[in-house]
């Protein structure tokens, strides 16, 4: 079988440089990839929880753009551009140079935090999950019979920006997602963070760059992260549950290398496609 290329300067694909564990775990503002910590380049993931009772997070973006993507409760943030309001699954691009402040709703949040460093200054943007769930192109269902899954864009060409893709995807129970197996290694860099998944759901997850050895099988749960330097990353969740996840990618060339869909193919699967075609189609 063949093996895919890496490009140089590539992190080894290692569980200690790429998995980190219960990630929903600790209150306040966290951080969990990082170049100085993981194996990412240009990647950022960090975590925004908050109880309805705790005072508001304030921080600078600095040289990062940044989306922050409510995945339980709601809450208010704020910058120079106006105030926010997020729910489920909402998302809210943030320029560099910018400053946040998040405040939790009554029922608290709990945001993820993606970003990575850019030139040039990009509008902010609000992306709301029920209009994502208007737009064939954002909203779609990929694969096959064992492959079925809920994928959808929310930071994506529906968003000006210059590294950061973000969406999430929720699979049929026991499916595999990420099929046929894909990489994308030359242009974006990527993590999947473990969402919607309540005991006893787990799933096993894979990244490889030769399919007969490959570097990494790890069991994950809700609120770990896999992060993936390189090499094709299926993933399968256990009979009667679902998988879920956050995907998080950063482009490699600011704006150049910024394209969804754009993959190849593991080779022997390659000839229906990537599954992920309906993306392509112009978003409204």
């Amino acid at each position: 079988m063949k093996s895919v290329s890496t490009p140089h300067n590539i992190f080894p694909i290692r569980e200690s440089d790429c998995v980190r564990r219960g990630t929903n775990r600790r209150k306040g503002r966290t951080t969990w990839l990082a170049p100085s910590s993981a194996a990412v380049r240009h990647l950022r993931y960090g975590r925004i929880i908050l109880g309805s009772g705790d005072a508001p997070i304030r921080f600078p973006t600095e040289g990062l753009e940044t989306g922050l993507i409510c995945l339980n409760g709601g809450g208010t943030v704020k910058t120079g551009q106006g105030e926010f309001e997020l729910g489920r699954y909402d998302a809210l691009y943030v320029p560099r140079d910018a400053e946040v402040e998040v405040a939790a709703g009554e029922d608290g949040c709990d945001l993820a935090e993606v970003s990575a460093p850019v030139d040039k200054y990009y509008p902010i943007r609000l992306v709301r999950f029920q209009d994502v769930q208007q737009d064939p192109t954002l909203h779609f269902r990929a694969g096959g019979p064992a492959s079925s899954r809920n994928l959808n864009i929310l930071i994506g060409k529906n968003v000006e920006a210059g590294r950061i893709v973000a969406g999430v995807t929720f699979s049929d129970p026991g499916n595999w997602t990420s099929w046929p197996p894909h990489e994308h290694a030359e242009m974006l860099e990527e993590a999947y963070l473990y969402i919607d998944m309540p005991e006893p759901a787990w799933g096993i997850q894979l990244v490889y760059t030769n399919p007969r050895e490959p570097e990494l099988v790890v069991v994950v749960r809700e609120g770990d992260c896999v992060a993936m330097p390189a090499g094709y990353h299926p993933n399968v969740a256990a009979p009667g549950g679902s998988i879920g996840f956050l995907w998080m990618m950063a482009a490699n060339r600011e704006g150049l290398d910024r394209q969804f869909g754009v993959v190849n193919v593991q080779p022997e699967y390659a000839q229906g496609g990537s599954g992920l075609e309906a993306s392509h189609g112009s978003a409204k």
